[in-house]
């Protein structure tokens, strides 16, 4: 009867579960949390997630709690980007290529008939055991496969590793089914919005996928280092890591409304060029004036705040409504007084350090890319003056990580 009890307060805890993935709008931090969710359903060290993308299953996300308890606090475990073709050669392209679980107690005991083998690389490079190991598939509605999830090393009562049994993959395959509905949504959100961003580079191309998606996720990596610094719950961290992923993306949408002569020139602009490419601020939060969520809300104030100056000087567009773009506080001269400081909200702050990062790192049709020493020194130089002081410790605190999105999002060919 006890037993009966527990499994259904598993199957109890799956549903719950569910019910808080579906708050969860973002790919990327719905895979982050999917991935952790699952492990814990069967108590697993560690684990990957893979999302298809054409014949390929693109590598996502991995935890492993042994390696990272060996970390100071806040740090991340850094994993280098690839790709699997989908065949039955490896063990996550197996299920990708079957749709079916498997469920390995010994990935070194593979059969030498199998189908698939197991890469030892990995442990061999880091010095880490796989053992045990439960590989699912997300499917759609349709049943096709849109990712991979590859569960690794039930940890025991012991604290040693055991194999997956039948109850383990009852539950992670129902808890995959749950996971798969949620995630096929969050791919259509992510779709909508690299739509946006694709209108917006038919004006400007610096404005590419690539581009935002490395901007967002340093974003929320520094986002995530400040927030911790100021003793922000973990909670709350989660709920704005969401909303700030996409809203970043669209920090540059307004430059739709910029004319192709001043976006798209291959020199420095004119002063009334530049004043006029200011106005992509303003453009850009007015998309989100009327505003039915967290996210229209998070987008406005990153449009119209991510140019703003941690010292007032020189930034935009200033103390304008952040619904209308009205001038709320003028100087002499009719123009609006500049946001400084604190009075900056922080998701602007950050985003600006993101974005001027990324852009220093890229070539651009008026620019070579400048050199990482370079980049550095810039954002070092512009400490309490163009950046906040903490947003800036915030970033080289987060730097081996932002390296990694870098590789992650590499610019298109």
């Amino acid at each position: 009867m006890v037993m009966v009890m527990e499994k259904v307060q598993k199957l109890e805890e799956i549903i719950r579960l569910g019910a808080e993935l579906n708050s969860i709008h973002d790919v990327d931090i719905l895979l982050e949390r999917i991935l952790l969710e699952a492990r814990k359903c069967v108590d697993a060290d560690a684990g990957t997630i893979y999302i298809r993308e054409g014949d390929d299953l693109v590598f996502s996300h991995s935890q492993n709690d042994t390696k990272q308890e060996k970390l100071p606090p806040g740090d991340k475990l850094i994993y280098t980007g690839f790709k699997i073709p989908i065949n039955k050669s490896s063990i996550a392209g197996y299920v990708a290529e079957t749709g079916t679980i498997l469920n390995i107690e010994d990935t070194y005991k593979i059969p030498s008939d199998a189908d698939y083998s197991f890469g030892r690389k990995y442990d061999e490079r880091t010095n880490y055991l796989t053992q045990s190991m439960l590989t699912v598939p997300l499917l759609s509605e349709t049943k096709a496969v849109i990712g991979v999830l590859q569960i690794i090393n039930r940890m025991g009562p012991d604290g040693k590793i055991t194999g997956f049994d039948a109850e383990n993959e009852l539950f992670i395959n129902h808890f995959a089914s749950t996971a798969s509905m949620v995630l096929q949504r969050a791919l259509m959100t992510r779709a909508l919005l690299l739509r946006m961003i694709d209108m917006a580079r038919l004006r400007d191309p610096k404005e590419t996928g690539p581009h935002v998606n490395r901007v967002a996720a340093y974003a929320v990596e520094i986002y995530e280092r400040w927030a911790l610094s100021k003793g922000i719950s973990r909670d709350k961290i989660n709920e704005d890591r969401d909303v700030l992923r996409m809203a970043a993306m669209l920090h540059d949408v307004g430059k739709v409304g910029i004319s192709d002569t001043i976006l798209k020139k291959p020199a420095k602009l004119t002063e009334e060029e530049f004043n006029i490419m200011k106005t992509h601020t303003n453009i850009g939060g007015q998309l989100f004036q009327e505003r039915h969520s967290k996210f229209d809300e998070i987008a406005a104030i990153v449009a119209f705040t991510h140019h703003e100056n941690w010292n007032g000087m020189g930034g935009y567009p200033g103390e304008v409504d952040m619904n209308t773009g009205e001038i709320l506080k003028a100087d002499s001269q009719g123009n609006p007084l500049a946001k400084k400081g604190e009075n900056i909200p922080i998701f602007g702050r950050i985003c600006a350090i993101a974005d001027v990062y990324d852009a220093l790192s890229c070539k651009r049709v008026y620019k070579e890319a400048w050199s990482e020493e370079d980049v550095l020194k810039e954002i070092e130089k512009e400490r309490g003056k163009k950046f906040d002081p903490d947003v800036v410790d915030a970033f080289f605190k987060s730097l081996d990580m932002i390296k990694s999105i870098a590789t992650k999002y590499p610019n298109e060919d």
